[in-house]
């Protein structure tokens, strides 16, 4: 059961017709104590954030879907206020797929939606291999996941994440950000957003989130050693939906695109494509609810 319980209010920016109250629970799971946050009514669903991103990172989106969902978000264990019980540990995907099995246990009373965007998106393809049933649809959105692609695809995905870490390790996150641009296809000087986002600026806690994430969860992709095949196999016996999808402005040279465009070959479908690019959840939040809202509900 939870162990903590508080009320925040929707972000100033969100109109006051989207708004809704939001509450903060903690959960306590094998080697950690998970931070997720609930909001709205209907159908639960669960976004499964990427790169860095904690509960928050979703700020400006979550509002725009609880009059449809209960919306919940969480911090990764390692992220924020997730705690790691011992943080000199190792972290899995299979430990990630986990977390979500018993957060989705803890707030639903059957299957759930699931909304996974790069890291999300890899945590939800292991979670559907892992605990089949547990979530009805999933939206793969760009996933970070090299067992996808083809060998020598894979090789050089591999490569990349392990030159952004090596980048991390002698130069820190000034030399890692421009890596992680080049990687995700990404202009920050030219990167298109909606209007009046809620600012996440490069706080402490951000800034140690990219350190974990590149420290130790690139590692954990680098490792991972799911048989994509079998979330495919998984979900069909489950009665799971799977939904591909990609950014509309994400390059096609950009390998979590392309791990995009093989998943939706081996589920024998077209990938949907969303707005913006790899991180469109954050920069369209309007569009992107609008899009959620499409493929989910009936």
């Amino acid at each position: 059961m939870p162990e903590t319980a508080t009320t925040t209010s929707a972000p100033a920016s969100v109109t006051a017709s989207a708004s809704a109250s939001v509450a903060t629970r903690t959960l306590a799971v094998p080697g950690a104590t998970l931070h997720y946050q609930v909001a709205g009514r209907g159908p639960v669903l669960l976004l499964s954030q990427s790169g860095e991103g904690d509960a928050d990172r979703t700020v400006d989106l979550v509002p725009l879907l609880t009059d449809r969902f209960t919306v919940v978000t969480y911090d990764r264990r390692g992220l924020s206020r997730s705690t790691l019980h011992d943080p000199a540990r190792p972290v899995t995907m299979a430990e990630h797929a986990d977390d979500v099995a018993r957060l989705l246990a803890e707030v639903a009373d059957g299957p759930a939606l699931m909304a996974g965007f790069s890291m999300g998106a890899a945590i939800g393809l292991q979670t559907v291999a892992r605990h089949p049933g547990l979530v009805s649809t999933l939206i793969a959105h760009e996933p970070v996941m090299p067992n996808l692609l083809p060998e020598t695809d894979r090789a050089e995905h591999l490569a990349e994440l392990s030159a952004i870490q090596d980048a991390h390790t002698t130069g820190g996150l000034t030399a890692a950000f421009p890596a992680i641009a080049r990687h995700l296809g990404i202009d920050p000087a030219h990167d298109e957003t909606e209007g009046d986002l809620t600012p996440q600026p490069l706080t402490p806690r951000r800034r140690a989130n990219f350190g974990f994430f590149i420290g130790t969860e690139f590692t954990a992709v680098i490792t991972d050693d799911l048989d994509p095949a079998e979330s495919v196999r998984a979900a069909a016996r489950a009665g799971t939906r799977i939904i591909a999808a990609t950014g509309r402005t994400t390059r096609p040279t950009v390998h979590t695109y392309r791990c995009a465009l093989a998943l939706a070959a081996r589920l024998g479908t077209d990938p949907f494509e969303f707005p913006g690019g790899h991180n469109g959840n954050t920069a369209f939040p309007r569009a992107t609810a609008h899009t959620l809202k499409t493929l989910l509900v009936r």
